[in-house]
């Protein structure tokens, strides 16, 4: 896995007709978007499809960003959340438009952030060095939003094979982009329950939840 680092952007200071539009009614779309969010993380790996026509108009999301991982932030965001943004995003207002549409607070190491946005999946930052909870506060750990390449849930020789709470029995899954290692890392993070990570992938505009309880053999 890529190494944390600070994020460059050459970007000069936007001005308001450069940060792009957010929910058009953000109580009833933050709502909807939360409700699906749940049913990702209550059915690990089976495939959500965020229904981004309750904004009307649409949002728009910042470059670099899929619409289920802009949509999915601007629901789960407040002005006592901090978040990373990886490097895919330095040149894109993705840090402006979540600070001017859900107040946030936006930090440059990931170990300091509540959430983790990663633009390409093979930046997510070493899975030691972000924030997994204690035991008496196992809910403050980060929870990363990564978006990858493509989503499979054929039951293919490359599959990883999901167990655990949500799945009935098994359910295979193939995401892409992600970097080696890391389903081994993933379940290092796991070996003090109920701390650990919990993961949204998202393709377009399509979200898949892997919470922390979530068993995966590759």
């Amino acid at each position: 896995m890529t190494q944390p680092s600070q994020m460059q952007s050459t970007l000069t200071q936007p001005s308001l007709k450069d940060i792009g539009r957010g929910f058009s009614n953000p109580t009833l779309c933050s709502q909807a978007v939360f409700r699906q969010a749940l049913e990702a993380l209550s059915l690990p790996g089976q495939p959500q499809t965020l229904d981004l026509s309750l904004s009307n108009p649409a949002i728009q999301v910042p470059q670099h960003a899929h619409a289920a991982a802009a949509a999915l932030l601007l629901a789960l965001l407040d002005q006592d959340c901090k978040v990373w943004l990886s490097e895919g995003f330095a040149n894109s207002y993705a840090g402006p438009w979540l600070r001017f549409h859900t107040g946030c607070t936006v930090v440059s190491a990931p170990g300091d952030a509540d959430f983790v946005w990663v633009a390409d999946a093979k930046e997510l930052p070493a899975l030691e060095q972000l924030a997994q909870g204690n035991a008496q506060y196992p809910e403050l750990s980060a929870t990363c939003i990564v978006q990858v390449t493509d989503v499979d849930t054929a039951p293919t020789a490359e599959a990883w094979t999901l167990s655990g709470p949500g799945v009935n029995g098994t359910r295979p899954l193939s995401l892409k982009g992600l970097p080696d290692g890391f389903v081994s890392a993933r379940r290092a993070s796991q070996v003090h329950a109920p701390c650990g990570l919990d993961f949204f992938f998202t393709h377009h505009d399509t979200l898949i939840g892997l919470p922390r309880s979530t068993q995966v053999k590759d």
